[in-house]
């Protein structure tokens, strides 16, 4: 997701110019620039790429197996969590298999259609996941500062309608967001200046009005990047207080073992979109939201199951009750 206040202003600053004319040519693909200027750098960014796949495909693969197996992890912390590694997956896997294609090809080319598809689930899993980290913080607020509420208040019935409700809203959102797209019209010129289709480049390819695109993401980022973050930010608040309010020393230190996890990846997360997407808009680079991208898109889908497994020790401990049995 992209806070567009900046993507706002870059199309009001850039107006495409109005085709109408007969004879225009539609544009029917699209050229993926990637990194190919820097060639010098090819073998390194397959490693790097080819590596943080790997890693993000195992690492929440061992998540989902270990949640579904493990009766231990059968909690609503855990069941979003097993929702999390799979939107990690699905975000990694838009991405990162065609980037891959573009540094190992001369040309990275891209139909409108299979663009239009890497958009809609780059947007499904991007803000699923901002949502399932304030579900998941509301999970822990209840966990810790309404104990008593928390198994009525955290239901099964109640955690698989909140996950619903989160993969529908997002999928609803993706939905229009590209609908919107594919309403465009897109004459030339054709190269995306990025590794992946997303949308402020693509609107800056557009030769008709994208007033109404721009005003739809500034709407879906107040949301998803606002009201989110300020749910987040109040649950760990109230979170914080009631640990800080607690008498027991060991009592403290076990209720933020449960959150700390969950912390650290809300931090990664934001810190990541915050970083590439607050700037000036008079201040964009297409270099540095290659750069930028890769914070969201590929690191953070990375680190999250190195972060669980690490940090938890529920999570440390059904991965040492599996690896025996597999070794068997």
């Amino acid at each position: 997701m992209r806070l567009f206040a900046q993507q706002y202003s870059l199309c009001e600053t850039h107006p495409s110019p109005q085709l109408t004319g007969p004879n225009q040519t539609m544009v029917t693909e699209f050229v993926l620039e990637g990194f190919s200027e820097h060639t010098g750098l090819r073998l390194l960014l397959i490693g790097c790429f080819l590596s943080l796949y790997t890693m993000a495909l195992l690492g929440n693969i061992v998540i989902i197996a270990l949640v579904t197996s493990s009766t231990g992890l059968h909690s609503p912390m855990y069941f979003f969590l097993c929702n999390l590694a799979t939107m990690d997956i699905v975000c990694t896997s838009s991405v990162l298999p065609k980037a891959l294609l573009g540094l190992v090809s001369d040309e990275n080319t891209i139909s409108f259609k299979g663009c239009m598809a890497q958009l809609f689930f780059l947007l499904w899993s991007l803000s699923s996941e901002l949502l399932l980290l304030t579900v998941m913080a509301y999970d822990r607020y209840m966990a810790i500062c309404h104990p008593l509420h928390y198994s009525s208040r955290m239901s099964p019935h109640v955690c698989g309608a909140l996950a619903m409700g989160v993969w529908s809203i997002c999928a609803l959102n993706a939905s229009v967001h590209t609908g919107l797209m594919t309403r465009l019209s897109f004459c030339g010129p054709k190269v995306i200046t990025h590794f992946f289709c997303e949308i402020p480049p693509l609107l800056l390819l557009s030769c008709s009005s994208t007033r109404i695109n721009s005003i739809m993401t500034l709407v879906a980022d107040a949301f998803y990047g606002g009201i989110n973050f300020i749910l987040t930010l109040l649950s760990y608040g109230c979170i914080i207080t009631s640990i800080l309010h607690m008498r027991s020393a060991e009592g403290k230190k076990k209720a933020f073992s449960t959150c700390s996890s969950h912390l650290i990846v809300v931090c990664v997360y934001y810190s990541s979109v915050f970083c590439a997407y607050i700037s000036p808009a008079s201040s964009y680079s297409p270099e540095r939201s290659k750069v930028t991208s890769v914070l969201y898109s590929v690191l953070s889908p990375t680190l999250n199951p190195l972060i669980y497994t690490l940090r938890n020790k529920d999570v440390k401990l059904a991965l040492g009750r599996l690896l025996p049995s597999s070794s068997h």
